[in-house]
C-alpha cells in the first residue's frame, strides 16, 4: 500500500528519465545474436529487461556489469540449449520476441512466465511464426510455450494487428531465415527493432507500414539506451495538472512511433516544449520542458495514433479528467490484454476518485473538468502503469489516495518515487 498526498506547491526541477525498457530488451536480444562483445550503456534497472537478460544468460550469453547502468554482452559462442525452462517473469516483450529468435535455433526451448503473463495472448505471434515453419505448442494460445527449434522459411505476412511485438518476432525469425521475409501492418507500430537491426548492419528495408528483412549476421556495436518516453509520460502528466509546476525531463527517447502522448498533449493545449534534439545509437532523443496547463481541452484519440501511445493511455485518462470538455479514446481494445484489463480496471478505479468516466468496448469517454476528490483506496490490479497513473491523480486530488499493491511499479520504473520526490518542494 502507498499513500499519495495532494501536492499544493507544484513540481519543479530537472530529472533524467531512466532507460527505455523496449530498447533495453532489444539491445540484449540483438547483441546476443551478433556473436561478439559489445557494451550497453544506460541499461534499464526495471524487472522486465532483467528477465530478458537472465533468459539469454541461460542460453549461453555471458554478461557483466561494468557499473550500475553499463553492461558488457559477450555472445561469441552463440546461443545454446538451456537445461531449464526459460522464465520471462511478467514481460510479454521477452516472451514474444524471444519466441521469434528461438524458433529458428537448432534446439528446443520452453518459455514460462508469472501468473499474469501466463494469461496474456501469445497466439498473435504463434500464428505468423508457424507460417514460417515454426513448431510451437501452447496452452490454448497462452504460456508456457514449447518451441521445437529448426529451419524456417521466409513469409510475406500481412498483420491485422498493429503490434511491435508481433512484428519484431517475425523480423527476428526472418534475419535467421533464407529468402525475403516481409511484414506489413495496418498502422505503423513502434520501430525500435527495425532501427536497431539497421544500426547493427542487418539487411533490412522499410517503407511506410512494410518491412523487409533478409538473412543477416549482426555486427556487435556499443548501444546507448535513451530514456523511456512511457516512463516520462507520468511526469509530463503530473506537471501539466499540478498547479505551479515547471519541470525539465532530460534524455527522453523521441522516436516518432512512440510520441503519440506528446501529440495528444499539444492537441489538448498543454504547455510542452522539446529542446536539444539529438540522435543516440540510431534513435532520436531530446529534453522536454513541461509546465502547469490549466486551460487544456478534451480530445478525440483513435485510429493510427493508438499504437503510438498504447502504454500511456492510463495516464492520459488522468490528464483528460483535468481538461475542459469531452475526451474520447477508441480503437484501444488491446488494453484489455495487458497486465490487467486496463480499460475495465482504469474506469472502475477512477470513478472512485470522482472522475466522470464511461467504459466503452474499445476505450472510454471522460467528461472534464473534474475535481479529483481522493479520500479513497484504489486497486492497482498489480499493474504498474495503473499504479503510477493513480499516483499522478493523487498529486492533483483534494485528499490523499491509497494505492494497493503499489510495489508492482518495480516491473518498469523502480525509480518512480525518488524522481517524483526530487521535484517536490
Amino acid at each position: 500500500m502507498n499513500t499519495v498526498f495532494p501536492n499544493k506547491k507544484g513540481l519543479r526541477g530537472t530529472i533524467a528519465i531512466p532507460a527505455d525498457k523496449s530498447l533495453s530488451h532489444r539491445a540484449v536480444m540483438l547483441l546476443s545474436l551478433a556473436k561478439g562483445k559489445a557494451v550497453i550503456k544506460n541499461f534499464s534497472s526495471a524487472e522486465d529487461p532483467k528477465s530478458t537478460l537472465n533468459l539469454f544468460a541461460n542460453l549461453g550469453v555471458d554478461y557483466k556489469y561494468i557499473n550500475e547502468k553499463t553492461l558488457e554482452i559477450n555472445s561469441c559462442e552463440g546461443l545454446r540449449c538451456a537445461d531449464i525452462p526459460l522464465d520471462c517473469g511478467n514481460s510479454g516483450t521477452t516472451m514474444r520476441l524471444a519466441s521469434g529468435i528461438l524458433c529458428a535455433q537448432n534446439f528446443n526451448s520452453v518459455l514460462t512466465g508469472d501468473e499474469s503473463l501466463s494469461k496474456r495472448p501469445m497466439k498473435r505471434i504463434i500464428e505468423p511464426l508457424e507460417l514460417m515453419g515454426a513448431r510451437i505448442t501452447s496452452e490454448n494460445g497462452c504460456a508456457p510455450l514449447y518451441i521445437r527449434g529448426g529451419k524456417l522459411h521466409s513469409v510475406n505476412y500481412i498483420s491485422k494487428l498493429a503490434s511491435a511485438q508481433v512484428k519484431s518476432a517475425v523480423l527476428l525469425a526472418g534475419i535467421q531465415t533464407d529468402g525475403e521475409t516481409i511484414f506489413t501492418e495496418s498502422y505503423k507500430s513502434r520501430n525500435h527493432t527495425e532501427l536497431m537491426l539497421k544500426y547493427l548492419d542487418a539487411d533490412i528495408e522499410t517503407a511506410d507500414n512494410k518491412t523487409v528483412v533478409r538473412k543477416s549476421q549482426l555486427i556487435p556495436k556499443d548501444i546507448e539506451i535513451a530514456g523511456d518516453i512511457s516512463s516520462a509520460a507520468f511526469f509530463i502528466a503530473a506537471a501539466l495538472i499540478v498547479p505551479n509546476s515547471d519541470i525539465v525531463i532530460k534524455n527522453v527517447g523521441l522516436n516518432p512511433t512512440r510520441t503519440g502522448v506528446i501529440d495528444v498533449v499539444k492537441q489538448m493545449g498543454g504547455n510542452l516544449e522539446i529542446i536539444d534534439m539529438r540522435e543516440i545509437s540510431g534513435e532520436p532523443v531530446g529534453d522536454l520542458r513541461v509546465c502547469y496547463s490549466p486551460d487544456m481541452k478534451g480530445a478525440e484519440i483513435k485510429g493510427d495514433i493508438i499504437p503510438r501511445l498504447i502504454d500511456e493511455i492510463p495516464v492520459i485518462a488522468v490528464l483528460a479528467s483535468q481538461a475542459e470538455g469531452k475526451t474520447v479514446v477508441r480503437d484501444a481494445q488491446d488494453l484489455r490484454n495487458k497486465e490487467s484489463d486496463r480499460i475495465s480496471a482504469l474506469c472502475n478505479e477512477l470513478k472512485k476518485t470522482g472522475i466522470e468516466i464511461k467504459e466503452l468496448s474499445d476505450g472510454f469517454e471522460i467528461i472534464g473538468k473534474n475535481k479529483i476528490s481522493g479520500g479513497c483506496e484504489l486497486d492497482s490490479h498489480k499493474d504498474h502503469r495503473l499504479a503510477m497513473s493513480f499516483y499522478v491523480a493523487g498529486l492533483a486530488a483534494e485528499e490523499e489516495i491509497n494505492i494497493k499493491d503499489f510495489d508492482c511499479i518495480n516491473i518498469s520504473l523502480p525509480e518512480f518515487l525518488p524522481l517524483i520526490s526530487s521535484l517536490m518542494y
